[in-house]
């Protein structure tokens, strides 16, 4: 009988025959136990390692079902003939952390990200409570998939939403709703199709440029103004279809008036062509009143429009929407609606209860104001503490801005002395279709997702970061 000893580790949860079929496997794959080697019985094996003859069972079945034993009828049971060489190597395979990239574990003191958002003032006890009646027993039909639009009651709601907020007009046919911008970004591309060159702003959102790039679409870039994307640099690119941020452009955050969208919509007219318009955080605006949407403006069912509820509730609900003009609509009934809803049901009903009973409004309008205050404070810390040795950009609305520093250092510079000091910022570069060099490069600072004493001690630790050895 062939030696087979392996050493039992009882503090483990693992079962024994667990244990004994990986020892028997390993010893297979490193040609310890040879091909065609037959194994013991049963009994003898059993009565061999002081186990019950139930465990080399279970053990043997399972080797068995991998294919490393085969058992020949009243002859006993053999280890099969493997590819040659295709374990001889595995105790020389590179270690996966040499070539995955490891998730950054690094504690930052404060983190100035725009994704992030106040926490503290989420109303979980509502939430909660809507929750739950979402899964009582007459709710059961949730546990099942829903319409591919996503749930009825919750377009309704959003429609209903959109109109008194932001003069979108749009019935709930017209709503898609989807786990996330990106998501939604992937799905349109294919109802326009990829035979059109798209226009994106320049700087603009990274996210966008990388769906458009990954679906094959020839992107051109347009340059921005004061006013927002221009409409010249547009007209003068074969684009047919733009994506735009108007009511807080991305990243650089000022308002398209309601003249250059005027222009941006008779160019659609003209071209014939489509425009997409990302709305992802407009209700909160903190001078002046709300702009109607583009798609308010609109007469020739061009415009699509997209938002979110990552700003205004919670970035993990992961609910998203876009409205499509009548004409994509039929196109996506009659060609996309095989592909099934991502978001939870139970979640839009949730959302569908919040809206509904009137609580996000409140809690928009509650929010509003404190990220009003917040950005106050951040105002208020960077002149205190930097004067005329930084400019902020896009402050009028929104939940970032964008900071210009003069003090000679490249955009690396800046975010690497600010992360020797535990402070995360982040790089505006990105946003840009190539590389450019900026006499003062910029950095994106988020405040959402911070507190009052955590925006003022991040200031103080960046002017120590950025300033201490600069003569000005």
């Amino acid at each position: 009988m062939i030696e087979i000893m392996p050493l039992w580790d009882y503090s483990k949860n693992t079962p024994l025959y667990m244990q004994l079929y990986e020892y028997i496997k390993h010893e297979i794959e490193i040609g310890t136990i040879k091909p065609q080697t037959k194994l013991p019985s049963k009994r003898k094996l059993a009565s061999y390692l002081g186990i019950s003859q139930n465990t080399i069972q279970a053990a043997y079945e399972q080797l068995h079902a991998e294919g490393y034993v085969e058992s020949k009828p009243r002859s006993g049971i053999f280890v099969t003939r493997l590819e040659d060489n295709l374990f001889c190597n595995l105790s020389t395979i590179n270690n996966p952390s040499e070539n995955i990239k490891l998730k950054d574990d690094f504690k930052y003191l404060i983190d100035f990200s725009s994704g992030n958002i106040d926490l503290d003032h989420f109303p979980y006890r509502m939430w909660r409570k809507l929750t739950t009646q979402c899964l009582y027993s007459d709710q059961g039909d949730l546990l099942l998939v829903g319409e591919a639009q996503g749930e009825e009651c919750l377009r309704k709601e959003i429609s209903k939403y959109l109109f008194q907020s932001r003069s979108v007009r749009c019935i709930p046919e017209q709503i898609i709703i989807g786990a996330g911008i990106q998501y939604l970004m992937v799905l349109l591309c294919m109802l326009l199709g990829k035979d059109y060159t798209y226009a994106i702003e320049n700087p603009g959102y990274d996210k966008a440029r990388n769906v458009f790039t990954d679906q094959g679409i020839d992107i051109c870039s347009i340059s921005i103004d004061e006013n927002g994307i221009c409409v010249e640099d547009l007209r003068k690119s074969s684009a047919r279809v733009v994506y735009v941020t108007p009511s807080h452009q991305f990243p650089c955050g000022m308002i398209m008036p309601v003249s250059r969208r005027l222009e941006l919509l008779k160019w659609c007219e003209e071209r014939d062509g489509y425009i997409i318009e990302d709305d992802y955080d407009s209700e909160f605006r903190y001078e002046g009143k709300p702009i109607p949407s583009l798609q308010g403006l609109d007469r020739n069912g061009k415009v699509i429009y997209m938002g979110t509820f990552s700003k205004s509730l919670i970035p993990s609900i992961r609910i998203s929407y876009l409205v499509l003009p009548p004409k994509l609509v039929e196109k996506y009934q009659q060609h996309f609606q095989r592909y099934k809803q991502t978001v939870s049901r139970l979640h839009q009903n949730t959302l569908y209860r919040f809206m509904k009973e009137g609580y996000l409004s409140s809690h928009i309008n509650k929010m509003r104001t404190l990220y009003r205050k917040k950005r106050g404070i951040l105002l208020s810390a960077i002149d205190k503490h930097m004067k005329d040795k930084v400019e902020a950009i896009g402050t009028n609305s929104g939940l970032h801005l964008l900071l210009k520093v003069k003090n000679g250092m490249t955009e690396e510079e800046l975010i690497q002395s600010a992360h020797k000091m535990k402070v995360k910022v982040y790089p505006t570069s990105i946003y840009y279709n190539e590389s450019v060099t900026n006499e003062f490069p910029m950095v994106l600072l988020g405040f959402g997702g911070l507190t009052a004493l955590q925006i003022e001690e991040g200031i103080q630790i960046l002017k120590k970061a950025w300033f201490t050895v600069v003569n000005y």
